[in-house]
């Protein structure tokens, strides 16, 4: 069993948007600046989704942890 690409794409978004909206609150509250928390949960945002999505792409590649499950069947 493997996840489609537009699967690892929703779920690399998701989580980033998430992880940014974390991020922003974060980094307003050390830097005491909104536009500085801004600048940096655009960047991470971005850049998080590529990082995110080719690591799903890499692990659903590893059989590790998987099993076949009995609804599960190959031609």
């Amino acid at each position: 069993m493997a996840d489609l690409r537009k699967r690892s794409i929703l779920k690399a978004i998701s989580y980033r948007v998430t992880g940014t909206i974390f991020t922003i609150l974060v980094s307003l509250l050390v830097s005491g600046q909104i536009k500085v928390a801004l600048s940096i949960g655009v960047i991470e945002l971005f850049t998080k989704i590529v990082v995110f999505y080719l690591h799903e792409r890499v692990w659903n590649k590893i059989p590790f942890g998987r099993v076949r499950g009995k609804d599960d069947y190959q031609i």
